[in-house]
């Protein structure tokens, strides 16, 4: 079980990079250049591939293995990282928002092949719980480290030698998957599935709505679609606005990315790493239910900082708490929802499973980005107050469609601990 820990979290750690780089370090450097809320969130399009990545996953569920797949797209990150090192980005703003997009089209495609990996590796409860904490910690962490970590040292160590460390850190991992045992088993799996690909399977990939037909036929899958669309509207607006509101009145770009980058995402790894112990404990259901509560509680905690313009260390301490609390909450929701999706994929033939999860990720990806671009807007529009007092209408009716989920709905059939 361990040697399936550690895989899954160094991939997902990796994946995790892009993301981090996008969502901490590039706002902040906009933003410090005088861009506005509503191009800076437009700058989430480059998440773009992430939407897409289900039009390929069938792709990937059929042709070679989840090894070469994973060795292929991490070594394309590395690539892309190298060629990354040469460009100055106050010079070539364009050419680093092509460079998020190429990693941001390589981490989706190793994404379908590590969730792919995932769904075959971990068999039981058990192991479901503890692969979706490595999963999200992993991802975390990563985000942590591009987002946190190298926004803190990029004025000192500088753009060029920072994408030479990430070259490195592709390089090493794609070395890594290439020898890892966990995946020896994967080769005869795929020897054994080729004659039935060559029959009925294969006329799925002629008419590929009957592989739709399937993924909506699993069962729990179409609460889950809702589900995974609507449970981090509000939150994700909050967390991607708070940040630049006290850009603007209370903290510097390095205060920044030390407080949010660093110390409140360690705060979300926490928050991910409990929901792994706890669903050992307790029902997936119950602990959903109160912790949606807990986070519409915070946001309204936040939301009260609004009013205070004035800086002050009183002000400072009580945005890094409410930053801390909501990391924390986010990532322990964050870790019970992957375990729910996981849950229905496994439900799945096993045929159509990464193709089910990288369908249930890229709609949990699609509501996130599509809510995230409009949030800079809502801000010019109307103002951190109003927007925020939406994202918290927003939170709150996600918490009362899980409540109701976990008695009448697609949840009540996980009420007893595990």
């Amino acid at each position: 079980m361990n040697d399936k820990l550690v895989f899954l979290g160094l991939l997902y750690f990796v994946q995790g990079i892009p993301y981090g780089l996008q969502s901490s370090l590039l706002p902040v450097y906009l933003r410090g250049a005088g861009h506005s809320l509503t191009r800076i969130g437009f700058t989430k399009i480059l998440y773009f591939p992430w939407v897409l990545k289900v039009l390929w996953a069938p792709l990937v569920d059929r042709v070679g293995t989840k090894r070469r797949w994973l060795v292929g797209t991490v070594s394309g990150l590395a690539l892309t990282c190298l060629s990354s090192a040469a460009l100055a980005p106050e010079a070539h703003i364009w050419g680093v928002a092509g460079t998020l997009l190429a990693m941001n089209t390589l981490a989706s495609v190793q994404d379908i092949a590590v969730d792919g990996a995932a769904v075959g590796l971990l068999k039981g409860r058990g192991e479901l719980g503890l692969g979706n904490t490595a999963q999200v910690v992993g991802y975390k962490a990563g985000s942590v480290f591009a987002g946190g970590g190298l926004l803190a040292v990029i004025d000192v160590a500088g753009w060029s030698w920072m994408f030479m460390l990430l070259t490195f850190v592709y390089a090493g991992v794609a070395l890594f998957v290439w020898g890892a045992p966990v995946l020896d088993d994967e080769t005869v799996r795929g020897q054994q599935a080729d004659g039935s690909k060559k029959g009925g399977q294969g006329a799925d990939a002629v008419r590929p709505w009957r592989v739709w037909r399937k993924l909506l036929a699993v069962p729990g899958t179409p609460w889950t679609v809702l589900y995974v669309l609507t449970y981090k509207l509000g939150e994700q607006g909050a967390v991607t606005m708070f940040p630049l509101f006290l850009l603007d009145h209370h903290m510097t770009a390095r205060e920044l990315g030390f407080w949010n980058g660093v110390i409140a995402m360690g705060f979300s790894i926490c928050g991910s790493s409990l929901g792994g112990l706890l669903l050992a404990q307790f029902s997936i259901g119950a602990l959903m239910r109160r912790m949606f509560v807990l986070r519409t509680i915070s946001m309204v905690f936040q939301s009260s900082l609004l009013t205070v313009l004035e800086p002050s260390p009183l002000m400072k301490g009580m945005a890094v708490l409410s930053m801390s609390v909501q990391h924390f909450l986010g990532g322990l929701i964050t870790t019970l929802t992957f375990t729910t999706m996981m849950h229905c994929t496994q439900r799945a033939e096993e045929s159509i499973q990464a193709t089910h999860y990288s369908f249930l990720a890229t709609l949990e990806v699609l509501g996130k980005l599509m809510f995230s671009a409009l949030a800079g807007g809502l801000v010019d529009w109307f103002g951190f107050q109003v927007a925020f007092l939406f994202f918290l209408t927003l939170s709150a009716g996600t918490a009362l469609h899980v409540w109701t989920a976990t008695f009448t709905g697609a949840l009540r059939e996980h009420q007893q601990p595990k």
